[in-house]
């Protein structure tokens, strides 16, 4: 369960990184590279936090975590699509290899990955290991979403968005339609 979260995850800074290497005409290397460390860092961090407020919560809401945990995934995944369907502008001046900008770009994309560690409280024995998992295929998603949007600019952008937003709802289904079923 781990790996599709992770990847649907990673979908806003895949396409963040895809919107960044098609603006930034001199990325370098190293640059991607930063992008990728940001993205996944915080990517990895925030199911941690998530999951702490989950652990605290977890006892009141045991008997109807599946609804919790489909509710949040749902309403991520709802978000996420809204998301790729708004016109994103990038204004002059704006440098996505800065690192208050990457902070920024960083925030802004990990937010889901908040809500969603508090599911994986509910639902994964080892939040740090999906911590990890998370936060790594963030950062090679990133860093190739980089590389694509240098070489390819916007085309996939939007649509990337869309599909990770709509894994997260037929996870949220999957987890609610087990628990009921079984």
């Amino acid at each position: 369960m781990t790996f599709p979260v992770a990847v649907a995850l990673a979908m806003d800074a895949f396409a963040v990184a895809v919107a960044s290497g098609s603006s930034c005409k001199d990325l370098t290397v190293r640059h991607a590279v930063r992008m990728a460390l940001f993205f996944g860092g915080f990517q990895a961090f925030m199911p941690l936090l998530g999951a702490l407020a989950g652990l605290t919560i977890r006892r009141y809401i045991q008997t109807y975590d599946h609804w919790v945990a489909f509710a949040l995934l749902c309403g991520v995944g709802v978000k996420m699509i809204y998301e790729s369907f708004k016109v994103k502008t990038v204004g002059n001046g704006f440098n996505p290899a800065s690192v208050p900008v990457l902070l920024g770009l960083s925030v802004a994309t990990s937010i889901d990955a908040l809500a969603v560690g508090v599911t994986l409280s509910l639902l994964v024995s080892d939040i740090i290991l999906a911590a990890a998992v998370i936060g790594a295929v963030t950062f090679v998603l990133s860093y190739a979403g980089t590389v694509i949007g240098k070489k390819l600019g916007h085309f996939f952008e939007n649509r990337i968005e869309t599909l990770g937003g709509v894994v997260l709802i037929v996870l949220g289904m999957k987890i609610l339609l087990t628990h009921i079923l079984s």
